[in-house]
C-alpha cells in the first residue's frame, strides 16, 4: 500500500507514488526498563525543606510541591514545559489549618481542585477560583477519613473521571486501598470498595503511588530502596486485578529518600522528589516514534507499544507540505502473564497417535499443531479449524519418522518460515535438522543430514528453542537442570552450531526436572516447565543471553489438569499458553494475556477538526491519517483519510 499526498489550491490530492519516509521507533511511554536520568534537577529547599509530593499542570508549565517543612503547596513556573531546569518559584498556599504534615498531592485534571493527605489520616479537598493558581485556593470544608483502612495515607490518586480514589498506606499492612465516589471529585461522597492490594513485599518504606493515563498500570514509590515499582491491572482502575510486573527503576544514584513521583501525561518523563536533598529530579521514561519529513511523504508504522509521535525536519515556513501516515493497530496489552494465567477448559487428546507425547509446536498462524513422542518416534501433524484453539484440532493423517536419528525424541522446533524443523532427544543427546519442501507440511520432510551434539553440556536434553533469527539455539535438560546457549554461524543451519562458553543459567533452584523451554518474542523473558507441570518465569537483562537471566519469583501451576508436564508453548502474541501433559496424553490451553489496541499520541502542534485526535485503528486494521503544514511545522492540520483499509 502506498499513497502520495499533494496540497494544491487548498485541496489534498492523491497523485503518483512518492518516497516512503523514515520512521524511527521509540521505546514507548511509561517504559521503566529503558528509563534514564536526564541530569536535570531543581532545588526547592528555599521554599520546602521536606518535600513529600509533587504534581504538574497538564501542559507542563507549572509544578507544585508540598511537604512537612512548610505545610504548604509551593507553585513553580516552567518557562519551557516539562523542563525542570527552567523552573522558578511563583507563589504558595498554606494548608496548615487542616494538615500539619502533608504527605501527598493530587489536582483535578482541569486545575480547579486539589487534594492532600497527611498524618491526620484524612483526605482534604480544596478549590481554586483560578485554575492552576494556588494563590486563589481555599479549603472546601470537605474531607474524608481513611482511619478504617490507612493509618498513614501517604499517597493519593484519582481516576480521571473522579469516580475512584486510591490511597496507599505506610503503616500496618502497607496496602493500596480503593474507594468509589458517588459524586465525582467530592471526597465526602467516598466509600471504601473493600478492595485492597498489598505492596509490603516491595519496600520497607512506601511513599507514593501514581497511575498511567488509562489505569492499566500502577506505580509505587519506595524510599527503602529508592525505587519505583510497576504493576499491571488486567481491568483498568480495578485494584483487585493488580499484579506486580517484576519491573522497577532505582533512583539511588540521585536520591537517598525518594518521596513523590509524577509522570508526564504522555509517559515519556518521570519526576521524583527527595526529602534529604530537598530537590526534584527529572528522568526519561520513553522516547517518541519520529517521522523524518525530509525523507518522504508516506510513512507506515505498526507499534509494539503505545506510541508517542514526533515530526522532525519539516519544510521551511512558506512551503506547503503534506504527508500520509498509515497506522496498523496492534495488541499492546499484558502478555506472557503466567502470574494471572487461567485454564480455558480447552484441551485435545493425542493418545490415538502418541501415548508418550514429549514435545509440541505450532505453525506461526496457529492453524497447525505438531506433536513428537517417544512411543513411536514420530512427529504428528494436526489442523486447527479455529487458529490457536486446540479444541478444534483434528489429525491430518500425516506423520514423519525420526527413529533413524533419535529413538527418544523429547522436543521439536520449527524454523520461522516452516521450511525446516529440529528435534532433540535423550538417546543421541543431539539436535537433528529436517527440511520440508512444502512449508509446514511434514509429509514433505526429510533428514537434512545436519546435527549438533549437546552431550558435552547435557546428557538428558528435554527442551529446545531457537532465537527468532535462527542464530542461537537453547537446550535444557534433566542431567544438569541448566539452560545452555549455542551460536549458529549460519542461521538455522544446526551443523554450524557451537556452545557459547559461559552462556548458561541454572534453573535447579526452581525446576529440578525441567522438561520444556520457551522464550518471549523479544527475548527478554524465558519460561521453564518443570515435570510437575509448574511453569517458572525468568527475566533476561540482555535479550536472548541466558547468562543474564534471573528468576522473577513468578510461576504457574497447571497440575490440576495433568500432574506431569512434558512441554510448553505460547501463542505468538503471548496471550495463550499450552502445556503438554504426559499422564493424559493431552495438550491443555490457558489464557496468559489480554487484548488492548495500541494508542497513539500526536505532537501538540497537530490540530484535528474536532479538536480531538481520532481513535487508533483496531488490532490488525490499518487507518491512514493525513497532515499538512505551511509554517515550518509550527502548526499541522491533521485528519483521518482512510478507516480500516486493511
Amino acid at each position: 500500500m502506498s499513497v502520495s499526498i499533494d496540497y494544491t489550491g487548498g485541496v489534498f490530492q492523491a497523485n503518483k507514488a512518492k518516497s516512503v519516509g523514515t520512521v524511527t521507533a521509540g521505546t514507548g511511554p511509561y517504559n521503566l526498563a529503558s528509563a534514564s536520568y536526564d541530569n536535570v534537577s531543581f532545588s526547592v529547599s528555599t521554599q520546602e525543606t521536606a518535600p513529600r509530593a509533587l504534581f504538574f499542570k497538564s501542559d507542563g508549565t507549572k509544578m507544585f510541591v508540598t511537604g512537612s517543612g512548610s505545610d504548604a503547596i509551593q507553585e513553580y513556573s516552567l518557562s519551557t514545559a516539562w523542563d525542570l531546569s527552567t523552573a522558578s518559584h511563583t507563589t504558595s498556599f498554606s494548608v496548615a489549618s487542616q494538615e500539619l504534615n502533608p504527605q501527598s498531592l493530587f489536582f483535578k485534571p482541569d486545575g480547579t481542585k486539589f487534594w492532600i493527605t497527611g498524618n491526620s489520616d484524612k483526605v482534604w479537598q480544596y478549590s481554586l477560583s483560578t485554575a492552576w493558581d494556588v494563590s486563589t485556593a481555599s479549603y472546601s470544608s470537605l474531607n474524608f477519613s481513611t482511619t478504617g483502612q490507612a493509618g498513614l495515607p501517604i499517597g493519593v490518586a484519582f481516576k480521571p473521571d473522579g469516580t475512584k480514589m486510591y490511597i496507599v498506606d505506610n503503616q500496618g499492612t502497607k496496602n493500596v486501598y480503593q474507594y468509589s465516589l458517588s459524586n465525582a471529585w467530592q471526597v465526602n461522597f467516598a466509600s471504601y470498595d473493600s478492595v485492597s492490594f498489598s505492596v509490603s513485599a516491595l519496600d520497607t518504606n512506601i511513599q507514593d503511588l501514581t497511575f498511567n493515563n488509562d489505569g492499566t498500570k500502577m506505580y509505587i514509590v519506595g524510599a527503602g530502596s529508592n525505587s519505583i515499582y510497576q504493576h499491571s491491572l488486567s481491568t483498568a482502575w480495578d485494584l483487585s486485578t493488580a499484579s506486580y510486573d517484576s519491573i522497577s527503576f532505582s533512583f539511588s544514584s540521585q536520591t537517598s529518600l525518594s518521596s513523590g513521583a509524577f509522570f508526564k501525561p504522555d509517559g515519556t518523563k518521570l519526576y521524583v522528589s527527595c526529602i534529604t536533598t530537598n530537590a526534584v529530579y527529572q528522568y526519561s521514561t520513553g522516547t517518541a516514534t519520529t517521522l523524518d519529513l525530509s525523507t518522504g511523504n508516506y510513512f507506515s508504522h505498526t507499534p509494539s507499544v503505545n506510541t508517542v509521535f514526533a515530526f522532525s525536519n519539516a519544510p521551511a515556513s512558506g512551503t506547503a507540505a503534506g504527508f500520509a501516515l498509515a497506522l496498523t493497530g496492534a495488541n499492546v496489552a499484558e502478555t506472557y502473564d503466567i502470574a494471572n494465567a487461567s485454564y480455558d477448559s480447552v484441551s485435545f487428546s493425542v493418545a490415538t497417535q502418541e501415548t508418550v507425547p514429549t514435545g509440541v509446536g505450532f505453525k506461526d498462524d496457529g492453524t497447525k499443531m505438531y506433536i513428537v513422542g517417544s512411543s513411536n518416534d514420530n512427529i504428528y501433524q494436526y489442523s486447527l479449524s479455529t487458529a490457536w484453539d486446540v479444541s478444534t484440532a483434528s489429525y491430518d493423517s500425516v506423520s514423519l519418522s525420526v527413529a533413524t536419528q533419535e529413538t527418544i525424541p523429547e522436543a521439536l522446533f520449527f524454523k520461522s518460515d516452516g521450511t525446516s524443523l529440529y528435534i532433540v532427544g535423550r538417546d543421541s543427546n543431539s539436535v537433528f535438522q529436517y527440511d520440508l519442501t512444502t512449508a509446514w507440511d511434514i509429509s514433505t520432510g526429510s533428514y537434512a543430514s545436519k546435527s549438533m551434539s549437546v552431550s558435552s553440556q547435557e546428557t538428558a536434553p528435554r527442551g529446545l528453542y531457537f532465537k527468532d533469527d535462527g542464530t542461537k539455539a537453547y537446550i535444557v535438560g534433566t542431567a544438569n537442570d541448566t539452560v545452555y546457549q549455542y551460536a549458529l554461524s549460519t542461521a538455522w543451519d544446526i551443523s554450524t552450531g557451537s556452545f557459547e562458553t559461559g552462556k548458561e543459567v541454572s534453573v535447579a533452584s526452581q525446576a529440578t526436572v525441567p522438561t520444556g523451554l520457551f522464550f518471549s518474542s523479544n527475548g527478554y523473558k524465558m519460561y521453564v516447565l518443570h515435570f510437575s507441570s509448574v511453569v517458572y518465569q525468568y527475566s533476561l537483562s540482555t535479550a536472548w543471553d541466558v547468562s543474564t537471566a534471573s528468576y522473577d519469583s513468578v510461576s504457574f501451576t497447571g497440575n490440576s489438569q495433568d500432574g506431569f508436564g512434558n512441554d510448553i508453548y505460547f501463542k505468538s502474541d503471548g496471550v495463550k499458553m499450552y502445556i503438554l501433559g504426559n499422564s493424559n496424553d493431552t495438550i491443555y490451553q490457558y489464557s496468559t494475556g489480554s487484548t488492548a489496541a495500541a494508542t497513539f499520541t500526536y505532537p501538540s502542534s497537530v490540530k484535528f477538526p474536532s479538536g480531538t485526535a481520532p481513535a487508533g485503528p483496531a488490532i490488525d486494521e490499518t487507518d491512514v491519517l493525513v497532515f499538512y503544514t505551511d509554517d515550518g511545522g509550527t502548526i499541522y492540520q491533521g485528519f483521518k483519510a482512510g478507516d480500516a483499509m486493511a
